[in-house]
């Protein structure tokens, strides 16, 4: 069961990736580790570097894929884009955390793309 879901989350994450290249933007990391924390995509759209996390689901029985990004999680993420700020020094940029959402229904895939899904309190 682990190995299905790290192969289903993989493939979402590609398709993420896919998804946001088509969009313009700029792939700058995939998998970015801080400790047991993880971006799944550093992207920049224009001048803003965009911290992504891709949530994929088959069944809404859970709440829809979006739903799962839980204080917890948001918390990991910042903590990890901070690590990733001081490391790369980026400058004049601005920052945002998006959402992708990804829904398979029917053999089909609908991605729901959420810009600034959460702020920075």
């Amino acid at each position: 069961m682990k190995r299905y879901k790290q192969e289903f989350g993989k493939k979402g994450e590609a398709l993420a990736e896919e998804y946001l290249r088509r969009k313009g933007f700029q792939i700058l990391r995939r998998n970015y580790r801080y400790g047991h924390k993880e971006i799944d995509l550093i992207a920049k759209d224009g001048k803003t570097i965009v911290f992504v996390e891709v949530k994929a689901g088959r069944s809404k029985s859970f709440g829809a894929p979006h739903e799962r990004v839980t204080l917890r999680k948001q918390k990991n993420l910042i903590d990890a884009a901070n690590d990733y700020i001081q490391k790369e020094k980026p400058t004049g940029c601005d920052f945002r955390f998006d959402v992708l959402a990804i829904s398979y229904q029917k053999g089909k895939e609908d991605i729901d793309h959420i810009k600034n899904a959460f702020m920075v309190v």
